[in-house]
């Protein structure tokens, strides 16, 4: 699979699934993965959508093939929507569909509030509507190293039911992410403030969250259902019933068909 140069020090990994008709005109979805991830967190989303739809999954800067960038690297909001402006008229041409996860919904959401000509529609697993992550994270990895951070805090991730070969797998690859990228994201990420963004966004949205993001959110002072969908009226929302904060990972089975369906709905 190729890279693409989008600026001089950036050299961005990219994935493209197409399994369409080539005598059809399709849309483009674009993902947007979470901290610690790469092109690899999506693979079990793509058979269920690269038959309606071209789909491009790329490493986000710093991690997976396109590199690790250095720990005072000046990493934002902003740089990241540059980054994906660029991709989406390089490879797209065009306005696509963005789906993304966790910490991914930040630039994203901040994309469509600001370039909406680019983004059709949103699609957000588990979004970060504040601040994300937590004061102990880089603590811990700088004692125990990122994949063991990766394990301890995985259950909640994917679910305490979780098989351990499923919980080892996403362990390994999201500890495989450079210490020195860990730390310029999470710099960054502290700053945020996602729910800006809300009622800026026009195009629609769909949102998927667990019960357990739900409580977590709120006993964290973040963002419910109904709060996000008073700045945000156009917002279809899904609520799973599960002990986990990461849904697009846990149960990819149920959420690439939620996503499919809404995109279908949307021609």
């Amino acid at each position: 699979m190729p890279h693409i140069q989008l600026d001089q020090n950036l050299n961005t990994y990219y994935e493209i699934y197409d399994f369409t008709d080539p005598w059809k005109k399709v849309d483009t979805i674009f993902f947007v993965h979470g901290f610690t991830e790469n092109t690899t967190a999506w693979r079990a989303w793509i058979p269920h959508l690269a038959r309606k739809y071209r789909l491009v999954l790329f490493d986000i800067r710093g991690f997976g093939k396109t590199g690790e960038v250095s720990a005072d690297f000046p990493l934002s909001t902003d740089l990241f929507v540059d980054d994906m402006a660029k991709l989406i008229n390089q490879i797209a041409g065009g306005p696509v569909h963005i789906i993304s996860g966790k910490s991914g919904a930040i630039s994203t959401m901040r994309l469509a509030a600001t370039k909406p000509e680019l983004v059709k529609s949103l699609a957000l697993t588990c979004p970060s509507m504040l601040t994300p992550g937590s004061s102990d994270w880089l603590p811990f990895m700088e004692e125990h190293g990122i994949r063991a951070w990766a394990a301890k805090t995985m259950p909640a991730r994917l679910g305490y039911d979780t098989p351990q070969d499923i919980l080892d797998w996403w362990s390994d690859m999201m500890g495989a992410t450079s210490m020195s990228t860990a730390k310029a994201y999470l710099k960054w990420v502290v700053t945020t403030k996602p729910y800006l963004e809300l009622e800026k966004i026009k195009c629609p949205v769909f949102i998927i969250m667990t019960e357990y993001s739900e409580k977590t959110n709120q006993a964290a002072g973040q963002m419910t259902p109904e709060e996000i969908k008073q700045k945000l009226p156009q917002a279809q929302f899904f609520i799973m019933k599960k002990d986990c904060y990461h849904a697009a990972a846990s149960d990819p089975d149920i959420c690439a068909p939620l996503v499919c369906q809404f995109l279908d709905s949307l021609k």
